[in-house]
């Protein structure tokens, strides 16, 4: 029995891109079919595409327009869509440290005071969550990563702190992220972490892949500045 296609919405977006667009609002079925098609067009692109944007409900594809058109881009998302795999995606594991030193998490204390919890047993849910690159945004390598577990939920801040560091590990509702530059936040800052999303390399410019898995671990202030370290001589 043939598998039935996954429902979609496509919507034409300049001269030059495609957006199919797979539910109103975040549920596991459509991110898995985000990841799904961003695969199939990765592994075997259309003739035209220039680039595959994936995002927590929607796949955004860039296109030539002196190759290809709107009309045919559409008909060869739709052969792709009708030939996907529906099995959820199992990306890549991660481990990426965490410094939870009171000086990296300014906002321990408020978290912890929300959630109705001590410190440690914040950092212990932080610690247990089950993280999910969802996608990337706002800013460059700024990885959203979907687990933050529920007691631990707060929402951002009313007012944004100014020049939080880079490799901030921040939280606001049930999304993390490991910040990559100094900027400002409204997101409560947790901890720090040694590992850069960022990788320099233009071949492959993020350390993730939406769909890969982070398991955070905990280390002292020793490990961070030896790790800190080595990554600075390397």
């Amino acid at each position: 029995m043939a598998k039935p296609m996954i429902k979609a919405e496509f919507k034409a977006i300049a001269d030059h891109a495609m957006l199919v667009q797979f539910a109103k609002e975040l549920n596991e079925e459509a991110h898995h079919a985000v990841l799904a098609l961003d695969k199939a067009l990765i592994d075997t692109p259309p003739i035209g595409v220039t680039e595959v944007i994936p995002a927590l409900v929607n796949v955004l594809v860039d296109f030539d327009p002196l190759v290809t058109d709107h009309q045919k881009i559409e008909t060869d998302l739709r052969a792709k869509l009708k030939a996907l795999d529906h099995a959820a995606r199992v990306g890549t594991m991660h481990r990426v440290p965490v410094c939870y030193e009171a000086s990296f998490c300014p906002d321990l204390s408020h978290v912890a005071q929300r959630a109705g919890m001590s410190e440690d047993a914040v950092i212990n849910a932080h610690l247990g969550g089950d993280y999910r690159v969802l996608m990337y945004g706002f800013a460059p390598g700024f990885a959203y990563l979907a687990g933050v577990p529920r007691p631990i939920q707060v929402p951002r801040k009313p007012t944004p702190v100014r020049d939080v560091p880079e490799c901030s590990v921040i939280i606001a509702g049930p999304q993390c992220l490991i910040t990559t530059l100094i900027m400002p936040t409204g997101w409560s800052i947790i901890g720090r972490s040694t590992v850069q999303t960022l990788t320099g390399d233009s071949d492959r410019p993020f350390l993730f892949d939406v769909g890969d898995q982070v398991q955070f671990e905990r280390i002292d202030m020793a490990s961070f500045d030896r790790l800190t370290k080595q990554a600075t001589d390397g």
